[in-house]
């Protein structure tokens, strides 16, 4: 089954590259993809402030510029940094979306994947709320697969790797306890569009 395949909405899930099932919570660090992007690439992506912490508004204050970076320790670790995704699963299973999928977000930095560089440019990024190298929950799994399928029922998306897979030896989320053999199952992905195990 391709991913275009996986999904038959019922009525436009779509506008302008919003997803209407997510809380939109727009961010101010995106721009505009270079003329002629293909976007055929989500990434997935393990984020929580501070590490280890769910459940608080400090992700979601980081995309939109308002963390106080005096409020913990390692928020002094990251003072200044603007960066966004396009969308962030929290653990009870919550989706917002924080950049138009038309749009640039900043999730990629420096990074390499299909023979491309800068891969913010034709590239989903989604933060799933965990630890890198944790393990994350049943229904953050099934809002991801669910959004993958979604994702390519409107864009052509042919790769689904991790920060790691694109930034080998930079960034290693979402690690060693994303199962992306179950996410597989659930999107019903080729084999090829996954990164090498």
């Amino acid at each position: 089954m391709s991913l275009s395949e996986a999904v038959t909405p019922g009525a436009d899930l779509w506008r302008h590259g919003w997803y209407a099932p997510a809380q939109p919570l727009a961010s101010p660090n995106f721009g505009p993809r270079p003329v002629g992007a293909q976007v055929d690439l989500v990434v997935v992506h393990s984020i929580s402030l501070p590490p280890g912490v769910y459940g608080g508004p400090e992700v979601l204050a980081l995309f939109s510029n308002q963390l106080d970076w005096d409020a913990h320790p390692y928020f002094e670790t990251i003072r200044g940094l603007q960066v966004s995704a396009h969308f962030f699963i929290r653990r009870d299973g919550q989706l917002l979306q924080c950049v138009s999928c038309n749009d640039r977000a900043w999730h990629a930095g420096p990074s390499a994947y299909r023979g491309r560089v800068n891969c913010n440019d034709d590239s989903i990024g989604v933060e799933l709320e965990g630890l890198e190298g944790g393990t994350f929950e049943a229904v953050q799994y099934r809002v991801l697969g669910a959004l993958i399928a979604a994702i390519g029922t409107r864009y052509p998306i042919a790769h689904v790797a991790g920060h790691e897979h694109i930034a080998p030896g930079r960034k290693t989320d979402p690690g060693p306890g994303f199962d992306w053999n179950h996410l597989r199952d659930l999107v019903g992905l080729p084999a090829d569009a996954l990164p090498r195990q």
